[in-house]
């Protein structure tokens, strides 16, 4: 079983918060196109051994590549690596690039769970952001998409604006909940060196919002999105499930990051998992074009401990003891157990079943737990 992440750099405009790789060169795709099938054609034999049970295309804006360049990548992936009989298929959008047409078209490929990029439902906040779309078109995209047939949607928020309020992101919550959506991301706003969000807070621009109110903003969302039907299953994520659906519409791509599940990523700067090592392309459309440059480490006993560590303590499974000393042996589970304890007793990490999780209420602070835990 393996993930499988195609990056499509393409943005018409670049997000005032976004670090990562995009271009805004869109004349390109074709070439782009082009040099990603000999990226699948070069790489494909590493991968014979995996079955890959979902593909994302992420970005950048994926849903830049008309339907027909799509359908060339969806043609190649099956041609060169093995593919389960009924993968989950992602495609990352922004909601003006969901037209009908778009849509009709979509519908005919193998396409079945849409992720919009939606980031906030007030006009002022999505000025700010320099998005594309308004709130009103926001929610036509999300509209068109379920008329269309897709019922595998996903919708991005993000949180801790500038001088945002908790009217305006109690607001943005309610219109997605009453979207009927299946999932739901959201983000507490970080500032990224090297953005322009960033230099914005540096020249005194824009007043971010203290921390304690996005812990605020945080408990909200969650609150009542539980409340809604949702399952908070991963820090930042939450999927719509029922007594009888208990995994609901959690996204299996993105779970497979959290759970040691391998990974090929293909396109610029793209980062792909085996297990034994981590390996990444060059983050340059250029030199991916004319001659894709992969660099990659092998991961040491520690670095592996540390990453199993991170990655399960996102989750509300947590860490499986089991898992942990099958993987590592007696003296890391020892090592973990140790760690945890002070936490374990002020009940900010539960011992349930043969496993340690964060406590719900502790989510937000988890990056503070987690930094205890780990070499």
């Amino acid at each position: 079983m393996a993930g499988l992440y195609i990056h499509v750099p393409f943005c018409v405009k670049r997000c005032v918060y976004c670090d990562f790789y995009s271009v805004t060169r869109t004349e390109q795709k074709d070439i782009y196109v082009r040099a990603m099938l000999r990226e699948m054609e070069t790489r494909h034999d590493d991968w014979q051994e995996e079955e890959f049970t979902t593909i994302y295309f992420g970005g950048g804006t994926p849903s830049l590549l008309q339907p027909q360049e799509l359908e060339r990548l969806l043609d190649a992936i099956y041609r060169y690596f093995p593919v389960s009989a009924h993968p989950e298929i992602t495609l990352e959008a922004n909601p003006d690039d969901l037209s009908g047409s778009y849509l009709s078209s979509l519908a005919t490929l193998s396409v079945n769970r849409l992720s919009i990029g939606v980031q906030s439902f007030d006009d002022q906040e999505l000025r700010l952001l320099n998005r594309r779309h308004t709130a009103k078109e926001a929610i036509g995209a999300v509209k068109r998409c379920k008329e269309a047939g897709f019922s595998n949607i996903s919708v991005d928020l993000i949180f801790g604006l500038p001088e945002q309020t908790s009217e305006a992101w109690v607001r943005s919550i309610d219109k997605a909940i009453a979207l009927d959506i299946s999932h739901l991301s959201a983000y507490n706003l970080t500032y990224e060196e090297g953005t322009p969000i960033y230099q914005m807070m540096q020249n005194k621009a824009i007043r971010p919002v203290d921390d304690d109110s996005c812990a605020q903003f945080y408990e909200m969302l969650s609150e009542k999105l539980t409340d809604a039907g949702f399952v908070h299953y991963e820090i930042s994520n939450f999927a719509r499930c029922s007594a009888h659906y208990p995994a609901g519409c959690i996204s299996l791509h993105n779970s497979s990051y959290w759970n040691g599940t391998h990974y090929l990523g293909l396109g610029p700067s793209a980062h792909s998992y085996n297990g034994t090592s981590r390996s990444w392309n060059v983050a340059s459309l250029s030199k991916y074009i004319n001659t894709p440059i992969i660099e990659s480490e092998l991961l040491d006993e520690r670095t592996r401990y540390n990453d199993f560590v991170m990655t399960r303590l996102r989750t509300m499974w947590g860490v499986s003891l089991e898992e942990l000393r099958e993987e590592f042996g007696k003296a890391w589970e020892n090592y973990f157990l140790e760690k945890s304890q002070y936490n374990i007793s002020i009940n900010k990490l539960k011992k349930i079943d043969g496993n340690v999780k964060v406590s719900h209420k502790d989510f937000f602070v988890s990056d503070a737990i987690i930094r205890e835990l780990i070499v």
